[in-house]
């Protein structure tokens, strides 16, 4: 990959990330939802504390906060339409700072993946109150070209956190 191509796919994956956090932010999930594959993996491993030199990982294998396909996150949106999605009332305001892209193609015998890492603040405040979480941590998505536009085929959100200490967890990462 020359470099010219490999900052064009840096800028794509750049424009991708930022159009999925101005959906997101904005409320707008059913739109989002058209920018994932039908076979999405989204995962959010716990992390685990560990002695320093442990060889062990310092997220679980087994222990998830989040770990759906796109049945799960669908059923998630639809949810939000109706008056039963107590976790959102009032709604959450949230603003998403997305960094350090690093994009890598890796093409196989079917498709166009882009493997790529980013960097997540996530800011959310709900209702009248000063109250608000900061969430921080690392994404490593898997892109897939489809009908050459990309989608999200994989995410594992990797957060700095140990835990969490919101009220909920009803937002996407």
């Amino acid at each position: 990959m020359t470099t010219q191509s490999n900052y064009e796919l840096q800028l794509e994956c750049t424009a991708f990330l930022n159009h999925e956090a101005e959906l997101l932010d904005d409320g707008r999930l059913h739109d989002w939802l058209e920018l994932l594959t039908d076979d999405v993996q989204y995962r959010v491993p716990r992390r685990v504390t560990r002695e320093r030199g442990a060889e062990q990982s310092e997220f679980s294998d087994d222990a998830f906060l989040y770990r759906e396909d796109y049945g799960m996150l669908s059923t998630r949106v639809e949810r939000f339409d109706n008056e039963y999605a107590w976790a959102e009332n009032p709604p959450s305001r949230t603003r998403r700072f997305v960094s350090n892209v690093r994009a890598e193609e890796r093409p196989n015998d079917d498709d166009d993946d882009v493997e790529l890492k980013s960097n997540l603040l996530l800011y959310r405040s709900q209702g009248d109150t000063t109250d608000h979480d900061l969430i921080s941590g690392e994404r490593q998505d898997r892109l897939r070209r489809v009908e050459g536009e990309l989608r999200l085929s994989e995410r594992t959100v990797y957060l700095d956190q140990t835990i969490v200490a919101t009220r909920n967890l009803s937002f996407f990462l």
